[in-house]
């Protein structure tokens, strides 16, 4: 996640080696917007046609990345322990196994077996680093307060996605296993986080993006949770509102989050502003509400926006040679 202030001298270090977990937020934001825009064009009655542009450049910058993570992890394998003992980026890790069960949620549609194996393959992988990466937290080594982010959630959120293709592949028990972890360890991080922001000193700059992550998880449980109930009840409306609160305390800081300096942590606006816009599509075609509708086409508007400025930011760090650098 090192940005363009860190990059003196990028040409004395292999890239492969510094190639960061976090990249697969990219995944995840391209995934999350080919939700958002397919979900816009249900509401819209009109056929997929962006959504599944989106999503086949979604799944190709999967397949890069994803090899060039695994050429990392076969040629430098002390990185990538490096990585998972640091203290911010092991909680990136399941952000691999998110990105596949978004892959798959994206091409249930399209093809319901191929959705089935990879969904398969993404949750035996979101159980395995959920406890793997728990286990790291609550393990003899030392944290500090500063160390604690909103990226922190990233692996309560791969658990309550689980849900949103499971229940209508027939794994419903299942779902709601995933689902009970996920809301577990999303309220016990959300208070913890929230005790950090308040009383604690800010994050530093380039983790400051991570603020957007408070949206997902309600977003995200409202959407699993209309899936294993079929409806819109009384959790399912707190749930989105909830969503719904964080979104205002994120657009409030996001003037100040967009002057920034652009690090790779800046792809955390992307999902969660999807996992919203969905919801509300959902929400609306659930319950008739227009409001609930043109909030949906506004925070889409808002998600095109990001991603636009994500993708430009992306490329002209990489033409600069700051990105996959050392931290310093």
């Amino acid at each position: 996640m090192a940005d363009a202030a860190q990059a003196a001298h990028p040409g004395q270090s292999n890239r492969l080696e510094h190639f960061p977990v976090p990249f697969f937020a990219v995944v995840m934001g391209l995934a999350g917007l080919t939700l958002a825009l397919h979900a816009a064009e249900t509401a819209l009655g009109l056929r997929a046609g962006l959504s599944l542009a989106v999503f086949w450049a979604a799944v190709a910058a999967g397949v890069v990345i994803a090899a060039l993570y695994a050429l990392k992890a076969l040629r430098y394998p002390l990185a990538v322990a490096q990585e998972w003992h640091h203290p911010v980026r092991l909680a990136f890790f399941p952000a691999i196994s998110i990105s596949m069960i978004l892959l798959a949620t994206a091409s249930y549609s399209l093809s319901p077996g191929a959705a089935h194996v990879l969904w398969l393959a993404g949750t035996a992988l979101q159980a395995v680093l959920t406890i793997a990466v728990v286990a790291g937290w609550i393990s003899a080594r030392s944290f500090q307060t500063g160390h604690l982010t909103p990226a922190w959630f990233i692996p309560a959120v791969g658990n309550v996605l689980v849900p949103i293709v499971g229940v209508p592949l027939g794994y419903v028990e299942l779902s709601w296993y995933f689902m009970a972890v996920g809301l577990l360890f999303w309220i016990v991080l959300l208070t913890l986080v929230m005790n950090r922001l308040i009383f604690h000193d800010p994050m530093p700059g380039r983790l400051q993006p991570t603020l957007v992550i408070l949206i997902a998880p309600p977003a995200v449980a409202f959407l699993s949770w209309l899936q294993l109930t079929g409806g819109v009840d009384a959790f399912a409306r707190l749930l989105i509102n909830m969503a719904y609160l964080f979104t205002l305390i994120v657009v409030v800081n996001l003037p100040r989050l967009v002057k920034l300096p652009f690090a790779l942590s800046f792809w955390a606006l992307s999902f969660p502003f999807a996992a919203v816009t969905i919801a509300s599509f959902r929400f609306a075609e659930a319950t008739g509400s227009a409001v609930h509708q043109v909030f949906g086409f506004v925070t889409l508007a808002v998600l095109l926006a990001v991603i636009a400025g994500l993708i430009f930011g992306t490329a002209r760090a990489i033409a600069a040679g700051a990105i996959c650098v050392p931290e310093g």
